[in-house]
Parts: structure tokens; C-alpha cells; sequence
């Protein structure tokens, strides 16, 4: 059985209520950084995790809050990316959906090491009733004191609020969504300047994915070596992945990432197999806009050893007999599925969704369509 950081606690009944989440040790991160830590020690922490982004791209988030700039004077924020469109991807929602502490949790430390007094969560629009669950616990925290002014004595202000999105897959793109998050059209922006040093409001700004925010709280809790402990070489701690698909046993599950493909997909623990008996013929291991690997190329690298559910191994040959870890958009396809046909269906998402900005992506999604 994988150890689990993020989802040990997600079955208990009610542990969406502050007051449950508090009897199983909830906040407890929050109590040992502002009581115990400096801002630099949090981010080193982070470093030694070996923590990576965990929206799609995998750039080392220590490192990504170290280039925050700090200039006196100017506020600083923390942004959430909650707005979960890519298509197979639904492990961001499950953490909101029932066990949101969690998340209010990590934003808090995180916002501490990074000096952020006003931060946010950007939710997509089509999650409407995850707003009022979010909003509900930003409402205990603070009653508890967990959030306002002087928190736990220790002069640090904190306030979270959420803005709603409204239906763009490109808000996903962190310049976008600082964009929609300042009430303008969510169109992503040039860069340099990037959002660490001219993000919401031309304030320095990070802008990380709800699973990375969730996974500080393990972290500080149990220290960045201890986690880095957990999974193997560049991909460390454990990863949520979104199962769906032609499988038995659909839904969210959190993995270590020394697990292989093969037994990801087969064993009863995760996915349960292929439904109806029927044989692999292809997946989507990171979301839609990851290669589709065949199932040879699925299950071994090619290299010949057995393909791994992590970052590198995922990766091993680039874009020709590899793929991407991406965001955990877990999509397997069995035999009697059209490849050409869900190819087409992911060519239409991406066309409509365009924001139009750059040739190659306007132009180049609409032949696509028009020609898959």
C-alpha cells in the first residue's frame, strides 16, 4: 500500500469541517513555521523536498519561490491556480471538494515564506459549488484564528479571498489568469516581465497549482528530507493522478511514483484493470495536451525497462516513444477505441479554446481540426 500524504485523512466524515480537520492534526504546519521558522527556512525546506510543480510543468517550486522579488515597499502575492480545464484532470477538485483545510493550510505557510498578505485561488467557473466550500472554510480559519491580523502572535497579516473564473481553458496559463484575476480578458501576457517580478497588479506574484500549495503542509510538517525520501530521483513525494477512462476502478489516486505503468493500471489497488477484459490499446498519461502513447510504448521505455509512473521515466525518448507526467489527467484507452476519433474530439477542445494571440496556435489548431 503507497503511503499517502495529501489523502490519509480525505475519508473521514466531515473532515471538509474545520473542526474535524483540527482534531486530526490539521494546521499543525501553520503553528510550527510562524512559531518556529524563518521565511528563508520555509522556502529551504521547500528546496529540499525536491517539490515540483504540480499543474503540468515540473519546474522545482523552492526554486520558483526564491525568485520572487522583494523590493521594499511593494506587496507581494500568492495565487492559486484552481482553474483545472485540462481535459482527464480532476485530482485539484477532489482536494477542494473534501478536504479544503488542506489547502487553506499550505496557502497560509506558503504565503508566510513568501510574504504575502493578500492571497488568492482562482477557481474555474464550472466548479460553482466548490466556491461556497472554499469559502466556508476561508470563514473558520479566520474565526479560529488561523487567518486576519497578527496571526498566532507572530505579526503576520493573512487574507484569502476567491475569484471565479469564467470558462477559458487558457486561464489556465498563470499570466492569463493573473489577467482574468484584475478583471481584464484572461489573454496570457509577453514575458519577461515575469509574474515573480511584475505579476497581479504589476506586483511580484507566484502562482502555483492547488496540489504543489497542499503538499507544503507535509513538508513542514515532517521536513523537506523526509519527503524527498518518498519516490525516486528528480520526482519526489507522492502525486495525484486522475484515473479515467476504459478501467475498472475510476478516480483519484495518490501514488509515490516508483509504482510502473503496468501495475498502476492493473493492480486491484489503482485502477483495477482494463473494463470488460478488453485489451490496452493506448493512454493519455498527463492530460490532453500530452503525447498518446501506444501501449508498447506505454508500458516499456525506450530504453526496454519498465516505464514508471513519474516524470522522467514518462518522459524517456521525448515526443517520439515518449510522453509527459503533465498534470495526472490519467486517460486509458482499450482496444475498441478510435484513436484518430478522441485525437479529433482534443483538436476541436484545443481550436475553440484558443485565445487567438499567436499564429501558430490560431491557425494551426483550426487546420488541425479541419484535417485530423
Amino acid at each position: 500500500m503507497s503511503r499517502k500524504l495529501l489523502l490519509e485523512k480525505a475519508h473521514i466524515e466531515n473532515i471538509r469541517l474545520y473542526d474535524v480537520y483540527r482534531r486530526e492534526g490539521g494546521y499543525r504546519s501553520v503553528e510550527k513555521a510562524l512559531k518556529t521558522m524563518s521565511t528563508d527556512a520555509i522556502v529551504e525546506e521547500v528546496k529540499k523536498s525536491g517539490l515540483r510543480g504540480r499543474g503540468g510543468a515540473g519546474f522545482p517550486t523552492g526554486m520558483k519561490w526564491s525568485f520572487i522579488a522583494k523590493p521594499e515597499g511593494v506587496p507581494r502575492h500568492l495565487v492559486v491556480n484552481a482553474d483545472e480545464s485540462e481535459p482527464g484532470t480532476f485530482k485539484d477538485r477532489y482536494l477542494m471538494e473534501f478536504i479544503p483545510h488542506l489547502l487553506i493550510e499550505g496557502m497560509i505557510v506558503s504565503s508566510f515564506a513568501l510574504g504575502s498578505n493578500v492571497s488568492y485561488i482562482y477557481i474555474r467557473g464550472e466548479y460553482a459549488w466548490i466556491v461556497d466550500i472554499l469559502e466556508q472554510a476561508i470563514a473558520e480559519a479566520k474565526n479560529n484564528g488561523w487567518l486576519g491580523k497578527n496571526i498566532l502572535g507572530s505579526g503576520f497579516d493573512c487574507e484569502i479571498y476567491v475569484q471565479r473564473g469564467a470558462g477559458a481553458y487558457i486561464c489556465g496559463e498563470e499570466t492569463a489568469l493573473i489577467e482574468s484575476l484584475e478583471g481584464k480578458r484572461g489573454n496570457p501576457r509577453i514575458k519577461p516581465p515575469f509574474p515573480a517580478v511584475q505579476g497581479v497588479w504589476q506586483r511580484p506574484t507566484v502562482v502555483n497549482n492547488v496540489e504543489t500549495i497542499a503538499a507544503v503542509v507535509p513538508i513542514i510538517n515532517e521536513g523537506g528530507e523526509e519527503y524527498a525520501k518518498i519516490g525516486i530521483g528528480k520526482s519526489t513525494g507522492t502525486k495525484l493522478i486522475s484515473a479515467c477512462g476504459n478501467i475498472n476502478k475510476p478516480g483519484v489516486y495518490e501514488i509515490d511514483m516508483t509504482i510502473s505503468v503496468e501495475e498502476f493500471i492493473y493492480s486491484d489497488e489503482w485502477c483495477g484493470g482494463i473494463k470488460n477484459k478488453k485489451r490496452l490499446k493506448a493512454c493519455i498519461p498527463g492530460g490532453s495536451s500530452v503525447p498518446i502513447l501506444p501501449a508498447n510504448l506505454l508500458l516499456t521505455t525506450a530504453k526496454g525497462e519498465k516505464r514508471l509512473m513519474n516524470y522522467e521515466s514518462l518522459s524517456d525518448g521525448g515526443f517520439a516513444t515518449g510522453s509527459m507526467m503533465g498534470s495526472g489527467g490519467f486517460i486509458v484507452l482499450d482496444e475498441d477505441q478510435c484513436v484518430v476519433k478522441h485525437t479529433y474530439t482534443l483538436a476541436r477542445f484545443y481550436r475553440h479554446e484558443s485565445c487567438g494571440q499567436c499564429s501558430p496556435c490560431r491557425e494551426g489548431t483550426g487546420w488541425m481540426e479541419k484535417y485530423c
